[in-house]
């Protein structure tokens, strides 16, 4: 059941995220300072990409380890999808956040989005620990 959730947040987020690339490269020439502006937005889409695979990653982790992964690790790697998620709110909202206002200075969240991504990657490493191999002996 986890794996379906993480693979349409995984879907969903993709799409968000090219969507928002798209919005980036058509509509933000006509900002204030367009080319600093621009250059925050593509970090921000940056991260919400690659972290929109990582979510894939997640489902698909799950679905490849059923049956050979212990609680912990169900656990751990639902914690990761959750700390790329938040990542993903949190930095890349934030970011797009700060370019639409024109704002040179930081969004206060953002750096609790790059610490979520952080934690959810440090999740995905423990994660190893509980998955057992498919082969027998």
């Amino acid at each position: 059941m986890a794996c379906r959730l993480w693979l349409f947040l995984a879907g969903l987020s993709g799409f968000l995220a090219v969507l928002a690339a798209s919005f980036g490269a058509h509509r933000l020439a006509s900002l204030p300072n367009a080319a600093a502006v621009t250059a925050i937005w593509q970090t921000g889409n940056q991260f919400h990409l690659v972290h929109s695979l990582a979510l894939l990653l997640i489902a698909a982790l799950l679905t490849a380890s059923e049956g050979r992964r212990s609680a912990l690790a169900s656990w751990l790697l639902n914690l990761a999808g959750f700390g790329f998620l938040a990542g993903i709110v949190l930095f890349s909202g934030g970011v797009y956040l700060q370019s639409l206002r024109g704002a040179p200075a930081g969004i206060p969240i953002v750096p609790a989005g790059g610490l979520s991504f952080l934690a959810g990657w440090a999740a995905l490493a423990l994660s190893a620990f509980g998955l057992r191999s498919g082969r027998a002996g």
